[in-house]
């Protein structure tokens, strides 16, 4: 199967590319994700919001842009390419739940970009710590673990044994060690009001998306860390030679480009299929972003190998690719997760 994007979608593309290239290329999205605030721009944020990317799958009643999942593939696959930092993907997801749930208000302030809502889907991880979350009487009370740029987020959905509810915040939240600067989350302590926004159905209809727009991120990790190797294989001689002379780094790199270049038949057809309402979707889905992530890694990994001692080093972009693969592995669906996903899908069709 051959897949071409429409001119739309390649004008969407290339928008997003130089829009990021001018406003947060790799070395301003660095900065910003190692700094002390909150691990993303609050002005790039708004330009977001702006633009239209914050509503780019989100209904035109509501403000957004209407589009589907080959648009925000095409989207956050430049947005990995740059390990642009923030809750992008989250809260086009958090989106979608709250067009399911006919949320119109919350969801006309999320598109704008007047309010950040992210997913707070993960219990109790350590069993000690408490387990789970209620909803009696117009609150919500528990604790969430890595909830994604938590401490940003101005409304949280949150699954509990009831159904989803829409938390309002303030939150009380407590930062969680992560390996990737760029990927922020929280331990969110809940003692909120909240609103009932229908069954945990909802959240398990976006599952699909997620996997999709973090397959991806983990195709632009690929290209990105891929093209940076080449080059700099052309350039880095030993023996008197450009070590890509080397057969040896030759083939390497030939499986490097193999591995891209797969990811992003998998991405694109999982997109398609999406879009187009197939009934083996969510086999697609689930397949793109084990085999892109999974890629991602790979990739990286090889990319500081082939740099050798310069690979290793915090001055070279390398590992925030590498850490960025790392932390898809884990988010919008484990690697074991998103695996017996595709097999429950193969199963069923």
């Amino acid at each position: 199967m051959r897949f071409e994007l429409s001119e739309d979608q390649k004008l969407l593309r290339d928008s997003t590319q130089d829009m990021l290239a001018r406003e947060s290329p790799t070395a301003v999205s660095r900065q910003v994700s190692e700094s002390d605030g909150e691990g993303f721009s609050r002005d790039h944020w708004k330009q977001l919001g702006e633009l239209g990317y914050l509503g780019l799958v989100a209904p035109e009643s509501a403000g957004g842009q209407g589009l589907g999942a080959i648009e925000l593939a095409a989207v956050c696959e430049e947005m990995g390419r740059v390990c642009f930092p923030g809750p992008y993907l989250d809260v086009v997801l958090a989106a979608k739940v709250l067009e399911a749930a006919g949320e119109q208000e919350t969801l006309a302030a999320v598109v704008s970009g007047q309010a950040i809502a992210v997913l707070a889907t993960a219990d109790a991880v350590w069993p000690e710590r408490g387990e789970g979350v209620s909803f009696t009487d117009g609150r919500v009370a528990g604790t969430k673990y890595f909830v994604p740029f938590g401490a940003s987020a101005d409304r949280l959905l949150v699954t509990t044994p009831a159904g989803v509810v829409l938390a309002e915040g303030p939150f009380e939240t407590a930062p969680m060690p992560t390996l990737d600067e760029a990927a922020r989350f929280a331990e969110v302590s809940l003692d909120n009001p909240a609103v009932s926004l229908g069954e945990a159905s909802l959240v398990d209809g976006v599952a699909d998306l997620a996997a999709v727009g973090a397959a991806a991120k983990a195709l632009g990790v690929c290209e990105a860390a891929m093209e940076r190797t080449v080059e700099y294989a052309k350039t880095r001689e030993t023996f008197g030679h450009p070590i890509g002379s080397f057969q040896a780094l030759q083939h390497r790199m030939a499986s490097m480009l193999v591995q891209a270049e797969s990811s992003r038949s998998t991405v694109y057809r999982a997109a398609w299929a999406l879009a187009a309402g197939v009934p083996e979707a969510t086999l697609l889905a689930a397949s793109a972003k084990a085999y892109a992530v999974e890629a991602a890694n790979n990739i990286s990994r090889e990319s500081v190998q082939i740099h050798g001692g310069n690979g290793f080093t915090w001055e070279y972009d390398l590992h925030r690719y590498l850490k960025l693969a790392m932390t898809l592995e884990q988010h919008y669906g484990g690697h074991g997760e998103v695996l017996e996903r595709a097999l429950d899908a193969a199963a069923e069709l």
